[in-house]
């Protein structure tokens, strides 16, 4: 009878028996481990802001920026454009970069990348 049951344990938590309809349910959530988050960065030219960030659904979240939202930092600045983005597999990693670049050296990097694009749109005119 105890062959029916999952025995699940984790050094944080104590040993829990999950039934087979849970286990059933993990597994099909299992897509979940394939999915990417992405931290990426936008930029508002006229107001010389950015904005740092990370998502699941990144499409999803541009357009919240630029249209959907009603309230927050983003809509006050808008339109925002798209400057930077990289993809993890794992939401801690996500936000781990999310920090970094949030940081002096980051934001550093960020101008950078800002300042070079804006002499390669001024050459090319």
């Amino acid at each position: 009878m105890l062959a029916r049951w999952l025995i699940s344990a984790s050094w944080r938590t104590q040993v829990r028996v999950l039934s087979p309809l849970l286990r059933r349910l993990k597994s099909r959530l299992s897509f979940l481990r394939c999915m990417l988050f992405y931290v990426y960065v936008l930029h508002n030219v006229a107001y010389s802001k950015i904005y740092i960030g990370y998502t699941a659904d990144l499409s999803a979240r541009i357009l919240s920026h630029n249209q959907l939202a009603k309230k927050g930092y983003t809509t006050k600045f808008r339109p925002w454009r798209l400057i930077y983005t990289e993809a993890f597999k794992s939401k801690d990693s996500a936000l781990k970069r999310e920090k970094e670049l949030k940081s002096a050296r980051g934001r550093k990097f960020i101008r950078d990348l800002i300042e070079k694009d804006y002499i390669e749109r001024r050459s090319s005119c």
